[in-house]
């Protein structure tokens, strides 16, 4: 079986909320060997919302709204889906009475437009909301021919996660096939994507039952290979085949096969080896320290850094010579270089890291560009600089290299 996910909301179509809820329902369905093939969010918009919904009712098996359930005027999910199903709204009085009661409890008298949250859809069934007042409901039958089942849930994640672990993931055992879906996450890190595809597309392309997905961005590639079959020991031992072959072909270029991050992986092998690692950021403003100190336990490895944004700093936190700031400038590999020594020696730190560049928007010249930027890490065996010109925004370019810090200890570690 299939799903379809549409997230209700005009917030969602703003750069100030994104929709999470359908990560989280997609995890679930996928434990549950239910592919999700389409996602889309609608405005609150009647006509929209019912036109989303019959275009997914064709094509679909599962279709999960999420949103628009709640008391005001702008919450048109249950008008609009009994709309699309020719159905008709019936208001409940036992959720009535439970809405009056929950407010009364709490002091308030409840206001008219409550009441529309307890409207239900004909011949759905409510679910019942521990977190909130909106009850959700569920839709299970045939449309045009075709078995469906519909889940109207509530936009909040808090309430929607609690609903659909208590009253809709048993409904689906009992009602989807068996279906066992196996899945591998292989991670690299400072490498092209287009690279990565060369030498992999080969390999994955003699494997038509297994979907192959790459996406890149911020210094990652991660690879995504997604395999159904009839059993979860079938579906798990062609995946790894494919995975163990791409493993062969990359080598250590992939730091994870299990989805954790850069940093995760630094951690484990510092901790493995008993090191320490101290920074000394300028353009970076400190998102190396942040993303290593963002992990439980980081004070095991991590000293300490300084964000030494100004020369002078640089100087008397990481003892950098003021003379060789002078002589090659703030962001040359020489500072990059002397930073990552001095930061090590004076925090008596197994590694040491230095980062210097010009992450924009302004500031750059035709000498040193926007984008350009040294990462120095030293170590007991010595001192390695790279020197890297990163594409895309102040954002982009802070997070790259910090990417490439972390690869590098990585690496050095390995």
């Amino acid at each position: 079986m299939n799903a379809e996910i549409i997230a209700v909301g005009s917030e969602l179509l703003t750069p100030h909320r994104q929709d999470t809820n359908s990560l989280y329902l997609t995890e679930k369905l996928n434990d549950l060997g239910v592919e999700v093939r389409f996602k889309c969010i609608v405005g609150d918009d009647a006509e929209g919302i019912t036109a989303a919904a019959k275009l997914a009712m064709r094509r679909s098996d599962i279709i999960i709204f999420s949103g628009g359930l709640g008391p005001t005027e702008d919450d048109l999910t249950r008008e609009s889906i009994a709309e699309a199903l020719g159905l008709k709204l019936q208001r409940d009085s036992a959720i009535l009475a439970r809405l009056e009661e929950r407010f009364a409890k709490r002091g308030y008298k409840m206001t008219p437009n409550n009441a529309k949250q307890a409207d239900v859809i004909s011949s759905a069934t409510a679910l019942p909301n521990s977190q909130g007042t909106a009850p959700g409901q569920w839709i299970a039958g045939k449309y045009d021919g075709h078995e469906r089942i519909v889940m109207l849930l509530p936009g909040p994640p808090y309430e929607l996660k609690t609903m659909f672990e208590n009253e809709c993931i048993e409904r689906l055992r009992a009602r989807i096939p068996a279906q066992h879906i196996a899945v591998r996450t292989l991670k690299m890190a400072m490498m092209p994507e287009s690279q990565v595809d060369a030498r992999v597309a080969p390999i994955y392309k003699k494997y038509a039952d297994i979907e192959t997905t790459i996406l890149a961005g911020g210094g990652e590639i991660q690879l995504y290979l997604r395999c159904r079959k009839d059993s979860q020991a079938e579906a798990e031992a062609r995946v790894e085949d494919l995975a163990e072959k791409i493993e062969d072909e990359l080598g250590d270029a992939i730091f994870s096969r299990k989805g954790e991050a850069l940093e995760q992986i630094v951690s484990y092998q510092l901790q493995m080896r008993g090191m320490t690692l101290a920074t000394a950021e300028s353009c970076t403003g400190g998102l190396l320290a942040e993303r290593i100190t963002s992990l439980s336990g980081s004070s095991r490895y991590f000293l300490g850094g300084a964000v030494v944004y100004s020369n002078a700093l640089k100087t008397q936190f990481a003892n950098v010579p003021k003379a060789l700031i002078d002589q090659h400038g703030a962001v040359s590999r020489e500072v990059a270089k002397a930073l990552a020594e001095g930061i090590r020696k004076r925090c008596l730190a197994s590694f040491g890291v230095g980062i210097t560049g010009v992450a924009g928007p302004t500031g750059g010249t035709e000498q040193k560009p926007v984008g350009l930027v040294y990462v120095a890490l030293a170590g007991e065996e010595g001192t390695q600089v790279v020197e890297r010109n990163f594409p895309g925004d102040r954002r982009n370019i802070r997070l790259f290299a910090t990417q490439q810090a972390l690869e590098m200890i990585r690496r050095a570690l390995l």
